[in-house]
């Protein structure tokens, strides 16, 4: 299946072209997502990415004047830096898309315009929080490549988080597809990882969920958070050499997903919160407090020294609560948050922000 090819720029690139993605909170089942479970995950429309694309005559990728920076005050001023936002931007963030996104056509024979473009972003998705902030960069900027080069009822939805967590790979960064399928769908969704559908289709089988199924959700972070990025590490080899604990306990965090599902369905809340607890509970027997760190486990905690029930929004950095017994518990874990430091919001939600298009390609088989 191919695209037509044209001489001349289209039309749908003649013009600037920019998409903004939200970030995600992982509401039930991660990390199970990277080992054959299920997740739930919704788009928190409190913070974003976007990507604009201009058309021009050379292919130029903007580093980001803050994200990017590469002029400092001083030597103490670099150092400081470094070690408050660490080495990287988003530039390697697009470079890789763009080098994914070619292959793909290329392996597909979809043909692509000779247009050239200039990418540039930005971003206000807190860093190291757990919320997917990278890879909301590459989803927005996917997005203006499917319109630039007018292909976006070529490439199918459900084959998009694919190609945004390949461009991740290329840079390193170890993840599962739940991010990325949240981002591309937006809205609230369910998702089944299963060995026999990944191996069948090459992803998950996606199902989104009406928001209004969700009850009141608070995300609690921290001005300065952990890495996410080492909470992976054990846990993963001991699954793959077989560990009868690690598989069973992330069997069991899948089943937590499964079981919410249902329970969002139902507006069983009170099932909701229970399950929510028994998330973080079945994450932290597995990968234990030193590798979770003290700031993560204090976020978790404050919520549940009100009663409000909570877990990871995703590795770590943020946590996702919700109050069963509602505004005046809320309140309480606002002057508890205000205590311990952390910063506390009212989580917003983005409805799913698929267009015809899109929605046309699903149901290609």
């Amino acid at each position: 299946m191919a695209g037509a090819k044209s001489p001349a720029v289209s039309d749908a690139a003649a013009a600037a072209i920019e998409h903004k993605v939200h970030a995600r909170v992982g509401l039930l089942g991660n990390p199970s997502d990277v080992y054959y479970g299920r997740a739930i995950s919704l788009s928190l429309a409190n913070f974003w990415a976007s990507v604009r694309l201009c058309p021009s005559d050379e292919l130029v990728i903007t580093p980001h004047p803050v994200h990017d920076l590469v002029r400092f005050n001083s030597l103490d001023h670099l150092v400081n830096r470094l070690q408050s936002e660490g080495y990287y931007g988003g530039v390697r963030l697009l470079m890789a898309l763009c080098k994914v996104f070619r292959c793909y056509c290329k392996d597909n024979n979809i043909d692509l315009h000779e247009g050239n473009f200039t990418l540039s972003y930005e971003t206000n998705i807190p860093r190291q929080t757990g919320l997917s902030g990278s890879s909301a960069i590459v989803c927005a900027a996917l997005n203006c490549l499917l319109d630039f080069y007018n292909v976006r009822h070529l490439v199918k939805v459900e084959v998009r988080p694919n190609l945004v967590l390949n461009a991740e790979k290329e840079l390193g960064i170890v993840a599962g597809l739940q991010d990325r399928v949240a981002q591309v769908y937006g809205g609230l969704v369910y998702m089944d990882f299963s060995k026999e559908n990944m191996e069948k289709l090459g992803h998950g089988v996606y199902i989104p969920m009406d928001i209004s199924l969700l009850p009141p959700l608070y995300l609690i972070y921290a001005e300065n958070p952990s890495d996410s990025g080492k909470v992976h590490s054990t846990v993963r080899q001991r699954w793959l050499n077989g560990d009868k604990f690690i598989i069973t306990s992330m069997n069991e965090v899948a089943n937590v997903a499964l079981e919410g599902r249902e329970a969002l369905l139902e507006k069983d809340y009170a099932k909701l919160s229970k399950l929510m607890n028994r998330n973080f509970d079945l994450r932290r027997s597995m990968f234990g407090d030193e590798c979770l760190g003290a700031l993560n486990i204090e976020m978790v905690e404050v919520a549940r020294r009100v009663g409000a029930s909570s877990k990871f929004t995703g590795s770590g950095g943020a946590v996702v609560a919700f109050c069963p017994d509602g505004p005046s518990q809320a309140k309480l874990l606002e002057d508890e948050c205000q205590k311990a430091g952390f910063i506390l919001k009212p989580i917003q939600v983005v409805p799913s922000r698929l267009n015809d298009v899109d929605l046309n390609t699903l149901k290609i088989t």
